[in-house]
């Protein structure tokens, strides 16, 4: 079998306009294509760090917020500066949680903090550091 590429990951969201604007504002990710269809909207968003999408999903009609049952994890972002971001964050207004570490014994495997986006999915943002860079 030939080598994968991951292109993209799908969110469903409430308010594209609202999502559009926490991932340019918190990641500088803006829209690279998009597709309308009479009953749902796909908004392709990059930035020039990537080649990965995050590909947000309107169901148009939807009134009911999406639930995110026990399956969920998180999306995650690797970042030159935590401390700076995590602040960044706070001034946008966007709640971040506060900056953990994670340690084996004294040795530091990764500092981050989570953040939520407009329709409660959880964004892991990490430190460039061992694993993550």
């Amino acid at each position: 079998m030939a080598n994968a590429k991951l292109i993209h990951s799908m969110i469903r969201v409430m308010d594209l306009d609202k999502s559009r604007r926490f991932y340019r504002d918190a990641f500088g990710f803006t829209e690279s294509h998009q597709l309308d269809f009479p009953d749902f909207t796909l908004s392709y968003l990059r930035n020039p760090e990537n080649d990965v999408e995050i590909e947000l999903t309107l169901n148009k009609g939807r009134t009911e917020p999406y639930t995110h049952g026990t399956g969920y994890g998180h999306v995650a972002f690797v970042v030159a500066d935590l401390d700076a971001e995590h602040a960044r964050f706070e001034k946008l207004g966007l709640a971040p949680a506060p900056v953990k570490e994670f340690k084996d014994g004294d040795k530091l495997l990764a500092r981050f903090f989570f953040v939520q986006d407009p329709d409660g999915y959880k964004i892991e943002v990490l430190a460039r550091h061992g694993h993550y860079v």
